[in-house]
């Protein structure tokens, strides 16, 4: 199974991008798109209802602004949706939150943080992991490495404190 990454424009990527290698990490092949829900609707119609037959297990959608992407990708599949607002206006993505996460009944699209495309790439690795045990190996790994890596940087912070 693999993901596919949706994004709104190309100036989304350097948000995206981390995601796409964690995804790499957790062994999860993944398709990226550029397509917009109001300037492309027909081509984001297309990814998504072809999706199954490219092995597509869920999506991560990412916009600014009116970010409308993942609730037209929701409305055109069951599968999994996974929205990260950008923040691309003067607004810092609280405009891209609230159009991300205020979906009707019905229509669901798991929203991440704004800019939180690692955590959108693990929560895809989480899904995908109920039923590969060699990705849910991988997440268990992924935490015991951010485990070690914080109490490592305790110790650094400790050590200086001694040296005052």
């Amino acid at each position: 199974m693999k993901a596919a990454i949706i994004m709104g424009s190309d100036s989304d990527w350097p948000i995206l991008k981390p995601a796409h290698e964690l995804l790499k990490q957790f062994g999860i092949e993944s398709e990226v798109h550029v397509a917009s829900a109001h300037r492309t609707p027909g081509k984001v119609k297309e990814i998504v209802s072809t999706a199954p037959q490219r092995g597509v297990g869920a999506f991560i959608s990412a916009a600014g602004a009116a970010a409308h992407l993942g609730g037209v990708i929701a409305s055109y599949t069951t599968l999994p949706v996974i929205g990260v607002p950008i923040n691309a206006t003067s607004l810092n993505g609280m405009d891209a939150l609230l159009s991300t996460v205020q979906m009707p009944s019905g229509i669901p699209v798991a929203t991440m943080a704004i800019n939180g495309a690692k955590n959108a790439a693990i929560f895809i690795a989480e899904i995908f992991a109920l039923s590969d045990d060699s990705i849910k190996d991988k997440l268990v790994k992924y935490r015991e490495k951010m485990v070690s890596d914080v109490e490592a940087k305790g110790k650094r912070v400790e050590q200086q404190l001694g040296k005052e």
